[in-house]
């Protein structure tokens, strides 16, 4: 597991965690984990899916995992397949994020 980024939430600054084992960027708030599912092949970043627990939802909790998802890709020299709905939206919305998706990426 290697830490990220951090994102601060009702007051704590909390890590975003690179769970390898079970391919997946995390933020784990007491007994809640919210999660962007990854999967590497090469140097092609695929983002699948984005799940925030009810409890912790508008908290910036999809967001914070979609940069710190897209911070790694760019300082990796990674490229990315954002499968997932939620992260597609977020590059479309953050300019600075669209070079990084892969050329041959047809979502």
């Amino acid at each position: 597991m290697q830490t990220v980024g951090e994102v601060t939430v009702d007051g704590r600054t909390l890590p975003i965690i690179l769970n390898t084992d079970d391919e997946r960027f995390e933020i784990r708030i007491d007994e809640h984990v919210a999660l962007l599912a990854l999967h590497v092949r090469g140097t092609v970043l695929s983002l699948n899916h984005t799940d925030v627990p009810a409890a912790l939802r508008s908290k910036g909790l999809a967001e914070a995992l979609a940069r710190a998802a897209l911070d790694y890709a760019r300082a990796h020299t990674m490229t990315v397949n954002p499968y997932c709905p939620f992260v597609a939206t977020f590059i479309r919305r953050h300019a600075e994020y669209q070079p990084l998706v892969d050329p041959a990426f047809r979502g």
